[in-house]
């Protein structure tokens, strides 16, 4: 029996049956109707917990989320994340620097998932670049400008991952 095995293993492998196998596998999908997105124009569907574009967020008074409790900047495991803050005059701690270094940054979420007061987001954006060297460097004001941008989107997919968390 296991000289029959060996016999029918030389016969496929002089007669190429892989080989076979594989081209009868391409030629298959060669004539089926392919599926090509045009990027720009056509966007498939993303789920509202896609990781992009960071975001710092506001309270609906317009005050900021952020109480500089530093967790974010703990968990960061690419060490993207730098922030110092200050007290105010009615003691409460409020950030004076965040910055994010998106070239750093590997879109883990650990700093979403940190985060007590929900400040830091990972949005759904992913159509952004940077031309020289600091583009990717985010800043207070740039963050908290994106959150602003895009809050309602922010706040459906939060009400939509709610179940989740």
């Amino acid at each position: 029996m296991n000289i029959k095995k060996q016999i029918i293993g030389l016969i496929k492998g002089l007669s190429l049956y892989e080989l076979l196998l594989g081209l009868g596998l391409t030629g298959r999908y060669f004539f089926s109707k392919k599926v090509t997105i045009q990027y720009p124009e056509e966007k498939t569907p993303q789920s509202p917990r896609f990781r992009g574009l960071h975001a710092l967020r506001r309270y609906p008074n317009g005050e900021e989320r952020c109480i500089a409790c530093k967790l974010c900047e703990a968990v960061c495991p690419a060490m993207a994340i730098t922030i110092e803050s200050e007290m105010r005059e009615d003691n409460t701690r409020r950030t004076t620097r965040y910055d994010i270094d998106l070239t750093k940054c590997i879109f883990c979420g650990f700093c979403e998932e940190s985060c007590p007061v929900d400040s830091i987001v990972e949005t759904r954006i992913l159509d952004y670049h940077g031309e020289e060297r600091g583009d990717l460097l985010y800043n207070k004001e740039m963050l908290l400008e994106v959150g602003d941008q895009y809050e309602k989107i922010i706040q459906a997919d939060r009400e939509k991952e709610a179940k989740y968390r």
